[in-house]
């Protein structure tokens, strides 16, 4: 079934009127009206566990920029913090887990949470932001991918952005990663169908650390555990229209494996070019990104001419939605923002 919207569209690879674009991080700190929120909030988790609080953040970008779509308001590690591992945001530590998890008897222990009890705030945020969009723009739902909850989890704590822990298992103990992997991938599915439930009409899959992992570790604890996500959640009545992006940074080398698993686009990082990755999975799956973030940071004439250039990299044909290569960083001017959205709606499609 086709869509009015561009960036779902995009996604299917189908004509649009114009050049999707939305931003990864699109809500966050570098907006005044977040940070007045969160100040009067009280901090990251208030913000986040009240989905009045997180319908607004999810909002406030869209309000203000002509973006075509908006992403959900919430954070990847719900799934870790539901089964009882203690999620904190530490000020200069980033995320902590007051508990981690080191020993298989503690992985197997674990629960599977029940996103309709346990991640509740979350669904109902989804259902007020759909109701206050009323279909002018489609939302995007999203979840962790298994290896990077299991890096965090393995890890405990923020601030090592290598996980030297993590990996070390990974060499030592991959069955631990596994039987985490065994949790994580049924809570993940459940987790995205009652999004998709709820009223998101796009999901993402977010393995943010897929780069650190060594070929054979690739295989084994992203592709697999994604693959199973994948052909699960688009099997389902729930989610069969739903297109799905999968954004694995810093794994630019294994766009071909990816693209093969069964969703509809890959997110791009910055540091790999569109047109490989094009010609890698032989052009069947949109591609979302892949702007340097830091491109924000840049005068504006400079940051426009970088927007025409990834536009030129990813070339003609449909399937492109445009994007940074990760997120916006606190420091990024909201006009420059506008700029980008601007560039990129008047390119040619």
């Amino acid at each position: 079934m086709s869509s009015r919207h561009d960036f779902i569209r995009a996604l299917r690879r189908e004509p649009v009127t114009r050049r999707p674009v939305w931003l990864m991080r699109q809500a966050g700190r570098y907006l005044p009206e977040y940070r007045a929120l969160r100040q009067h909030a009280g901090g990251f988790l208030d913000l986040l566990k009240n989905p009045d609080n997180a319908c607004e953040v999810t909002l406030q970008p869209v309000r203000r920029f002509d973006l075509d779509a908006a992403i959900l308001f919430a954070d990847i590690l719900t799934i870790p913090d539901a089964m009882g591992l203690g999620l904190e945001f530490v000020a200069g530590r980033g995320p902590l887990f007051r508990r981690s998890i080191s020993r298989l008897t503690e992985a197997r222990a674990l629960p599977v949470p029940d996103p309709q009890t346990d991640l509740a705030y979350v669904l109902d945020t989804v259902k007020i932001v759909t109701q206050e969009l009323d279909g002018r723009l489609p939302l995007i739902g999203f979840a962790g991918g298994p290896w990077t909850l299991a890096a965090y989890m393995l890890e405990g704590g923020g601030g090592a952005r290598e996980f030297p822990r993590a990996r070390a298992v990974v060499n030592a103990q991959p069955e631990l990663v596994e039987v985490l992997a065994a949790k994580l991938v049924p809570a993940t599915i459940a987790y995205l169908l009652a999004q998709a439930r709820a009223g998101a009409e796009a999901l993402m899959l977010f393995e943010s650390w897929a780069g650190l992992l060594a070929p054979e570790g690739f295989r084994r604890h992203v592709l697999a555990p994604l693959e199973e996500i994948v052909t699960v959640v688009k099997a389902d009545p729930a989610a069969q229209d739903k297109p799905m992006i999968l954004f694995a940074k810093g794994a630019g080398q294994h766009a071909a494996a990816l693209g093969g698993l069964g969703a509809e686009a890959l997110g791009v990082d910055w540091t790999v070019s569109l047109a490989d990755v094009r010609r890698a999975t032989n052009n069947h799956v949109a591609l979302q990104g892949n702007l340097d973030p830091a491109a924000l940071l840049a005068p504006e004439d400079a940051l426009r001419a970088a927007v025409r250039a990834v536009i030129a990299d990813f070339g003609p044909g449909p399937g492109h939605v445009f994007n940074l290569g990760h997120g916006v960083t606190p420091d990024v001017d909201p006009e420059r923002v506008g700029a980008l959205v601007d560039e990129v709606h008047g390119a040619p499609v």
